[in-house]
């Protein structure tokens, strides 16, 4: 982690994001094999189901493989989360959005699905970020997230050179700073209850 004035720069992990690399291989691997051999797994399911069951997991986990070699080889993956005065700046993951203003955030809480803990990022104006990204599979992803989770920002620390709680730290001392500068005498500080 990087310190420059007021900016925080957390770089992706070579380690953790191979270690992706290699978890959706499997799951490419696996893809293959029951695309390949659906009958294998007929008493379970119908051919058909295992084949579809296969190909979106070549799919998905292939896009995965992709997204994390480019953005490991990237000349930002220095500089996987920034985290500054004017708000968050996530580079670790396919949905690039820009900047994230701390002005546009309404909430910060944390998620978990089967173990992996993430932040959501609670907008105020959520459209307009999913209206920025380009990608139409990204923008689709974020729609699935805000969907599904009530956001479609959210921050791992999975990929990134810091520990979950660390990461939940730095984010809350910012986005609460920014919230006193904003509110003055009227800030109520927000109850952390998750550390």
């Amino acid at each position: 982690m990087m310190e420059q004035s007021d900016e925080i720069v957390i770089p992706l992990s070579p380690k953790k994001s191979l270690l992706m690399i290699f978890g959706a291989t499997v799951f490419v691997g696996l893809g293959i094999f029951f695309m390949v051999s659906p009958s294998t797994f007929v008493e379970q399911a119908s051919p058909i189901t295992v084949f579809i069951v296969g190909l979106v997991s070549v799919l998905f986990s292939g896009l995965g493989i992709i997204v994390m070699f480019r953005k490991l080889f990237s000349e930002n993956a220095a500089m996987g989360l920034i985290i500054n005065e004017q708000g968050i700046i996530n580079n670790s993951d396919a949905s690039w959005t820009g900047l994230v203003l701390w002005s546009d955030i309404q909430q910060i809480q944390v998620g978990n699905i089967e173990g992996n803990k993430f932040l959501l990022i609670i907008l105020k104006n959520p459209q307009d970020y999913i209206a920025k990204v380009a990608s139409p599979l990204a923008r689709k992803g974020m729609e699935m997230n805000y969907r599904y989770v009530g956001t479609p920002i959210s921050i791992s620390s999975n990929t990134l050179q810091i520990s979950f709680k660390k990461l939940y730290q730095l984010i809350m001392d910012r986005f609460e700073a920014h919230l006193k500068s904003v509110e003055g005498d009227k800030y109520v500080p927000i109850v952390r209850d998750y550390f």
